[in-house]
């Protein structure tokens, strides 16, 4: 294993009187250590989270100016225009708000950009199509808090906007009738870790309080916002933002919900994509519900996202839920041949891999995909990847990185050779003129040799703690389950094993093996399912591992078993 180790070391005492007081096994203790919860309170409510403790929206700074203008609008049956983004964040903060205002019988409606026609957020061109709509007031989800042209052009030609948006706002804030961002310096609600689709929930609970005051509610039954929390958990999950406090409750209440079956698009896409609908989790919404949605806005359109998560016929859900999935599968066909190419102008010039930074460029890869394949790379090869496709008149690129090396920043300093550039410090966009390509190269690695050193390229793990094999059960299993939902600031928990032997193993799919381990060193006869995902050389198999980091889970097709995945050896 070349990958350094960090071992979390956790206060014993706080351990063992979490431990007891929680009736809990020490394990688990120790990991919510390990996520920062050292209370007794704290623990509890991490644990059994409900919603008596939600901040409250109106602390979200330009709230009450956002309710009152959209109650005018709903009164006035003025038309609403619903603007928002291609990705699954996006998609599912356009059908929550939209869903939401529609019940109110508001005159609204809604609309999503394409992807590469159109490029990300609001535009003064869309505002050009406003004005032909004859719309009153246009809402962003998810986006806008850049689009300072298209604001000051729909204010030349008296069309309000409100924006809701989660992205780091500039130095200054278009001038809009409100600009919700709980990312604005001056806005003090602590939800800076909410995604476009939290910031579309929480107005929609400030605007069910304030309807409420208004009356609004007096001929209708008030809405239940619990019907929207499925969307909540979609896009929240989609968008990796931190899983913590409000994100985290609503989450397991929106994975709650889905199971409850009663959004028609959803369950036909838990459907083709082979997913037990009373058993899902958050990694079946990561790895098989948000990238059928993300499909639609790289491949086609992501319009027919925001349809299917507002279907009412199972029929046209069920042909557009097959539609996403062979999108899906398009685009992941796309992506490997991408990455092969890669792979082949590697093995033709392994001295690309001696730069800090892997930089490369192609006439004819489709951008839409190199944000994904980048991300792949980087993880394989453990340094910062930028793919750029020159089909366009602009070269157009995605990069991502690792550790704590900053991508934007090193961006930031070739500014002058980029058209526009935006994202933060693991993953950002990028538009360069195709004569710049081989200077950008150059000057980002250049970068990367001045600010970092040889140990900042060097693949990490956290370990959460040691456990040997013949501790692995079902109950330890289930006991670490109560973390979840898992995703950033609340990471699914890794443990090491030392002297592990295979038993058993056979290869699925080419690159998977499923393997049957036990302790080689004491000798346990205790045996363990595994699985190693991904593996890089399928003829090259290991039947003795001096060390395994590896997750713990339930074994969903096996209700009362455990199971293995290893992460690295």
């Amino acid at each position: 294993m070349d990958t350094i180790i960090k071992y979390f070391k956790p206060d014993q005492e706080i351990v063992n009187l979490l431990a007891k007081e929680l009736n809990c096994h020490v394990l688990l203790a120790t990991l919510l250590c390990t996520r920062g919860i050292k209370t007794l309170e704290d623990a509890r409510f991490f644990l059994n989270p409900d919603f008596k403790n939600l901040i409250d929206p109106f602390l979200l700074k330009d709230m009450n100016k956002a309710v009152e203008r959209i109650l005018t609008a709903v009164e006035n049956k003025e038309k609403i225009l619903i603007f928002g983004d291609f990705d699954a964040d996006g998609v599912t903060a356009t059908a929550l708000l939209s869903d939401f205002l529609e019940y109110c019988d508001s005159n609204v409606s809604w609309y999503i950009p394409h992807r590469i026609k159109e490029g990300y957020s609001l535009q003064p061109g869309h505002i050009q199509m406003a004005i032909e709509q004859e719309i009153d007031l246009i809402i962003t989800v998810d986006c806008g808090v850049s689009s300072h042209t298209a604001v000051e052009k729909a204010k030349f030609e008296d069309i309000d906007i409100i924006i809701t948006d989660h992205h780091e706002p500039g130095p200054t804030l278009p001038s809009a009738i409100a600009v919700i961002d709980p990312k604005r310096k001056d806005c003090g609600s602590g939800l800076e870790y909410l995604a476009g689709v939290g910031v579309a929930f929480f107005l929609v609970m400030a605007l069910r309080k304030f309807f409420r005051e208004k009356n609004l509610w007096e001929d209708r039954v008030e809405p239940n916002l619990t019907n929207y929390l499925d969307l909540f958990a979609i896009g929240t999950i989609g968008d990796m933002v931190p899983m913590i406090n409000e994100n985290r409750v609503l989450c397991m209440a929106g994975l709650k919900r889905i199971k409850q079956g009663t959004r028609i698009g959803l369950n036909s896409l838990v459907q083709i994509s082979r997913i037990d609908l009373k058993k899902i989790d958050s990694d079946d919404v990561s790895f098989k519900i948000v990238p059928k949605i993300n499909a639609a806005g790289r491949i086609s359109h992501a319009r027919i996202c925001v349809s299917q998560l507002m279907a009412t016929d199972i029929s046209n859900a069920e042909r557009t839920a097959s539609l996403l999935n062979n999108l899906n599968t398009k685009r992941q066909k796309i992506e490997q041949k991408i990455i092969l190419d890669i792979e082949n102008r590697l093995l033709k010039n392994p001295r690309l891999l001696d730069n800090k930074l892997l930089f490369l460029w192609d006439d004819n890869w489709d951008p839409s995909v190199l944000g994904i394949a980048a991300s792949k790379l980087s993880k394989k090869y453990y340094c910062p990847v930028i793919l750029m496709s020159c089909i366009y008149e602009h070269a157009i690129g995605s990069g991502r990185s690792i550790n704590d090396i900053n991508i934007y920043k090193a961006l930031l300093d070739s500014e002058n050779l980029l058209e526009k550039f935006g994202g933060h410090a693991m993953a950002s966009g990028l538009t360069v003129k195709k004569d710049n390509l081989q200077l950008l190269n150059q000057n980002l690695n250049r970068h990367m040799e001045k600010t970092y050193s040889k140990k900042d390229f060097q693949k990490s793990m956290i370990v959460d703690a040691v456990l040997d094999l013949d501790d692995v059960n079902f109950n330890l299993a289930k006991e670490i389950d109560r973390l979840r939902p898992f995703g950033v600031a609340n990471r699914e928990p890794i443990f090491i094993c030392e002297n592990v032997r295979v038993v058993s193993s056979y290869i699925m799919g080419n690159y998977h093996r499923k393997m049957v381990l036990e302790k080689a060193v004491p000798l346990c006869r205790h045996q363990v399912e595994a699985f190693h995902f991904n593996i890089s050389d399928p003829d090259d198999l290991a039947e003795y591992y001096p060390k395994i980091a590896f997750k713990l889970k339930i074994n969903k097709f096996k209700a009362t078993a455990a199971q293995i995945i290893i992460e690295d050896f």
